[in-house]
């Protein structure tokens, strides 16, 4: 399979074509997360309350690694408009390394989610269904991480659209599992709540199989065969071409590995301690606030989810475009590129406040299981969580946007203690005394989280606008030293 060119427009249309597979590879993610969610509704809010947070609290462990190897793309990115696409390569096996690594953790960390989960303030039934999804959901975890490196190997190229077919895979196949395995389908028998974990799971490992596959076949095409830097072959008459890239300096697999995850891990531990601020506010705040309030929030959250990903896919393209750019010394384009993906990604997620805003409980309906009156009090909750999400859709545009484009850059560490600080020092302390002490319940609660979006949002522009991005040297070619 030969690669594609690696340099796109920073046109409209260069972004659009690059980022729709990103939208719908992302999108068909989310739908994974809300089909589940959708499919037990039938089983009653402890199954939703369980499956929903269950999925939340599995991500929380994936995010780390995710983030670390989500780093791939940015050195795929600047090494390809630097025209070294034979280095690049080499980062999805980094990526890779990572991968095996989660999957061994994992497998310890399910050994202790019996004590810990035991400390939290679920129903005896929640906790025992919650405990059975994460079990099997973190088996998992390697093949999860091991979609993303290969996928922003192939993102940072420019090729998102195999990355989406995978993603497609994987959702469809999600989906059918889920009726087989949810209700007991095709003679397999009913599992509820487990069996949403399992087709999870066995979804994951076929989509991991065909990326896999398809990295594999890619192989080298011919101008990766020989570094960028080495002398084109010799003449008939012995003289030596002119190089056709200029020679870039080098770093042993090894400094490149843990160059990888020192640019990486900022960026997986701030979205690992962000997602965790977050599962602490469901686990202990909301939680306090009984099943409905969970199963209406976490609602809210998968509808949200769906939503929020064209805006994520559009900025995920927008850094590679900007990743490339700077790679090729052309950091001027950079703002550009910047300013564009915003309009788009701003646009979209206003028009989803708008769809929010005039039919919340049409929305949310989905989540009301069967009958007239069954799950009412859990839409009536969600409805009124949905409107009060709306709040939020522009700040999350303007926080994805600049923070994906300060990713590209490498500018991961300073993003990183931004939202720790911005996360555990005013959202949940402020959460925490808003539900506890000033009883303002589940509407609070999620007023709260729209509060911490827009001061993200703010910080984000500020750091982006200060420039500081422009004298990071991300792959190591001006400073090949660590």
């Amino acid at each position: 399979m030969a690669q594609e060119e690696t340099q796109v427009s920073d046109s409209f249309g260069g972004l659009l074509s690059l980022a729709w597979p990103v939208i719908l590879s992302r999108a068909s993610q989310a739908v994974i997360g809300f089909s589940d969610a959708a499919m037990v509704a039938s089983l009653g809010e402890d199954a939703i309350a369980a499956t929903t947070t269950g999925a939340s609290n599995a991500l929380n462990l994936f995010i780390l690694p995710m983030g670390v190897v989500f780093i791939v793309q940015s050195f795929v990115a600047q090494l390809a408009g630097a025209g070294d696409r034979a280095g690049s390569r080499r980062f999805a096996w980094y990526g890779l390394v990572v991968a095996l690594l989660t999957a061994v953790l994992m497998g310890l960390v399910t050994l202790g989610l019996r004590p810990t989960i035991g400390l939290l303030g679920y129903s005896d039934n929640v906790r025992e269904l919650l405990i059975d999804y994460m079990t099997i959901r973190l088996l998992s975890s390697g093949a999860v991480v091991g979609i993303e490196a290969i996928g922003n190997w192939f993102g940072g190229l420019g090729n998102t659209r195999l990355p989406m077919v995978v993603s497609l895979i994987a959702m469809v196949a999600n989906v059918a599992l889920c009726w087989v395995f949810i209700y007991g389908r095709l003679g397999a028998p009913a599992m509820g709540v487990r069996g949403a974990a399992l087709a999870g799971s066995l979804a994951t490992f076929l989509a991991f199989a065909v990326i896999f596959v398809a990295f594999l076949r890619a192989g080298r095409t011919p101008s990766e065969a020989r570094p960028a830097e080495a002398p084109s072959p010799p003449t008939a008459a012995g003289a030596a071409l002119e190089p056709t890239a200029p020679a870039l300096p080098s770093l042993s697999p090894t400094r490149e590995f843990f160059r990888m995850l020192r640019f990486g891990l900022p960026a997986g531990a701030n979205w690992f301690l962000e997602f965790a601020a977050f599962t602490v506010f469901i686990n202990v705040i909301v939680a306090r606030l009984g099943t409905t309030a969970v199963a209406a929030m976490m609602a809210v959250v998968q509808v949200n989810s769906i939503a929020f990903m064209p805006a994520f896919g559009l900025s995920t393209a927008g850094a590679i475009i900007v990743g490339q750019a700077i790679g090729a010394g052309t950091k001027d384009r950079v703002g550009r590129i910047v300013k564009r993906t915003m309009i788009l990604a701003a646009s979209w997620q206003v028009f989803v406040g708008v769809v929010y805003a005039s039919s919340p409980r049409a929305v949310m309906s989905v989540f009301g299981g069967q009958g007239p009156d069954h799950g009412a009090a859990l839409v009536d909750l969600a409805a009124k969580l949905l409107l009060v999400s709306t709040a939020w859709q522009l700040f999350d545009a303007i926080s994805i946007t600049l923070s994906e484009a300060l990713r590209a850059a490498g500018d991961t560490a300073w993003c990183m203690w931004a939202r720790i600080i911005l996360a555990w020092v005013f959202f949940v302390p402020a959460a925490s005394v808003a539900v506890i002490f000033f009883k303002v319940g589940p509407v609070g609660a999620i007023t709260c989280f729209v509060m911490y979006l827009a001061v993200l949002s703010v910080v984000m522009t500020y750091r982006y606008r200060s420039g500081a991005w422009k004298n990071i040297d991300l792959t190591g070619q001006a400073a090949p030293h660590l």
